[in-house]
């Protein structure tokens, strides 16, 4: 009896054993895909979509997060550099020089809607606005390195820029500029954790270009983009994609506070958009009028 027992505990030591080398070579094979672990609205929504594409692709990845806050500017810097693998961003004809893009808009399009964010005691001044002229007269705070800024120029407005995405929240409360221009999901969120500074989003107006918010992977990484990009394409055919966005809290109180078509819109172009862009596919782009 007592040598079965100490027979079915080698066993059991075995099969552990066995089992905790299975689990290293699995680990050993997957390949790591490392990226930011940002703590922002588009940081999680953008982590969801890799995420739910990769889950449907049979090559094991691992994502793996590296803590820390960092400009747009560095983050580029990182994934170009091979130090991370996979970031998100707004495209323009720079970055897709720079990096890899995946052209499935995450956003559908809604990023290209812009809403102000404003001091709180300054709407009355947007609302003598009638025309694009009258836009003429104010200024707007952007990231320097963001693809808006240039597209705001190009269409004849005053730009002012920062280096650090949070300077500019601080900027449009001290009055360094007039209006912070926002993708129509943001300002709520970003106004919330804000509540020192005197804020508000502006109520009538909203710009509307092309600005497709892509994932974006080393120049190398030809599979990891092919993968992530067949991977959403299958969650946009089988609904799963859509579920995702419609179910964003961002993108939910969008479509609750916004009032989309009761705004005065202004449509601009976008000169930096890629040629490559896949404007033609409606799979890819929200129309609001269906809204």
């Amino acid at each position: 009896m007592i040598a079965v027992h100490i027979k079915k505990i080698g066993i059991l030591r075995f099969s552990g054993i066995l089992f905790f080398l299975t689990l290293l070579a699995a680990q050993a094979e997957s390949q790591v895909v490392r990226m930011n672990e940002a703590a922002d609205a588009n940081g999680r929504y953008a982590t969801s979509m890799i995420k739910l594409a990769l889950s449907y692709i049979d090559t094991p990845y691992r994502l793996e997060m590296v803590p820390g806050e960092i400009t747009q500017a560095r983050n580029v810097d990182e994934v170009v550099s091979g130090r991370l693998d996979i970031m998100w961003a707004a495209t323009d004809q720079d970055m897709e020089k720079l990096m890899l893009p995946v052209r499935i808009p995450l956003y559908k399009g809604l990023l290209g809607h812009r809403i102000f964010i404003i001091h709180r005691d300054n709407q009355a001044k947007f609302d003598r606005v009638r025309t694009f002229d009258d836009l003429r007269s104010f200024t707007f705070g952007q990231g320097a390195t963001w693809a808006d800024a240039k597209i705001l120029e190009a269409n004849g407005l005053k730009v002012v820029r920062a280096n650090k995405y949070p300077s500019l929240f601080y900027m449009v409360d001290g009055g360094r500029f007039d209006a912070f221009p926002r993708g129509v999901q943001e300002p709520w969120g970003e106004i919330a954790q804000r509540p020192q500074l005197e804020l508000a989003v502006e109520k009538r107006l909203m710009l509307v270009y092309r600005m497709p918010f892509y994932l974006f992977v080393g120049k190398d990484d030809v599979q990891l983009a092919a993968d992530l990009e067949k991977g959403l394409r299958m969650a946009i055919a089988d609904g799963k994609f859509d579920e995702i966005f419609y179910k964003d809290p961002t993108v939910k109180s969008v479509l609750e506070k916004v009032n989309l078509g009761e705004r005065v819109v202004f449509p601009l172009e976008n000169p930096t958009l890629p040629q490559e862009t896949p404007v033609d596919d409606p799979t890819l782009w929200l129309d609001v009028k269906d809204l």
